[in-house]
């Protein structure tokens, strides 16, 4: 995750510490061996965004990847996207996040599922990116933006570090119509910590740094499906699909989550997915 402003408050929302040794604890209460996990097994922990690992599935689909091509992640949090991306398309993942903790789980399990010499994961400011232009042939990012106030800064760095024609594609959380969400939601403490723009804002600040918009649609429909079955599989006595909010925020996590509900229920935000491709220098 990332902020240009006061990043040690969105690193403390992210990071209490332990985060590795609960997740082993984790995968050993669901029957898993913790040294050597499948990419199934870790997906309800690693894909720390929206819907999960439904979400990462819906963007791969969208990704025009190829073999051997160069992705940027950008908030890459536990690295579960990248593993993913990287086998389906068997290119490789650079991931950027702001979270050292973060970062290091996401080494530590790329270790121990084989694919550690496929992906790279480097402690890092999306606004201030430590590679040189026209690096990656793609990138992505999964529910970071809502940490950044500077978004504008944000498109134009990623803009620079990709290839002529290169692609970015976001699946993030918008501004809805409604009032300001409640906090703590999982992505900020409170609302001084939250910068959430409206698709409209989203699609003229990528127009502006050089992009060609090519496809932006709320996913709140599937959002609010997914809220139900993950509802419904709770009821039943068994485990939730999407467990990675709480693993990472604990005891804040319950709050965090029914507020985020809340607002999606509420329409004040809106979960959207865009992919955008490089048209211009700048």
């Amino acid at each position: 995750m990332n902020a240009q402003a006061n990043p040690d408050a969105i690193v403390a929302h992210y990071s209490r510490g332990g985060l590795l040794d609960r997740l082993t604890d984790a995968l050993r209460v669901d029957g898993a061996d913790p040294s050597r996990p499948t990419l199934e097994q870790l997906a309800p922990y690693d894909q720390f965004h929206g819907r999960g690992i439904e979400a990462t599935e819906e963007v791969a689909a969208l990704m025009p990847a190829r073999p051997g091509e160069r992705l940027l992640d950008v908030g890459s949090g536990l690295g579960g996207p990248a593993r993913w991306f990287v086998r389906r398309f068997d290119c490789h993942v650079t991931g950027v996040d702001l979270t050292p903790e973060f970062c290091m789980v996401a080494r530590e399990l790329s270790q121990r599922t084989g694919l550690a010499s496929r992906v790279a994961f480097h402690v890092g400011d999306a606004l201030a990116l430590p590679f040189a232009d026209a690096t990656f042939d793609g990138a992505y990012s999964m529910n970071v933006s809502m940490n950044i106030a500077d978004k504008p800064a944000l498109y134009r760095e990623v803009h620079r570090v990709l290839r002529p024609g290169g692609w970015l594609l976001l699946s993030e959380v918008a501004r809805g119509d409604g009032p300001e969400p409640e906090y703590p939601t999982p992505w900020a403490a409170s609302a001084a910590a939250s910068s959430l723009a409206t698709p409209r804002q989203t699609c003229d600040g990528l127009v502006a740094a050089g992009f060609e918009v090519l496809r932006l649609e709320s996913t709140r429909a599937q959002a609010l499906a997914f809220a139900a079955r993950s509802r419904e599989a709770v009821a039943r006595g068994g485990k939730p699909p999407h467990r990675s909010v709480m693993l990472v925020h604990g005891e804040q996590a319950a709050a965090a989550m029914s507020n985020s509900a809340r607002a999606l229920a509420e329409g004040r935000v809106e979960p959207i997915e865009v992919l955008a491709r490089k048209v211009s220098a700048r």
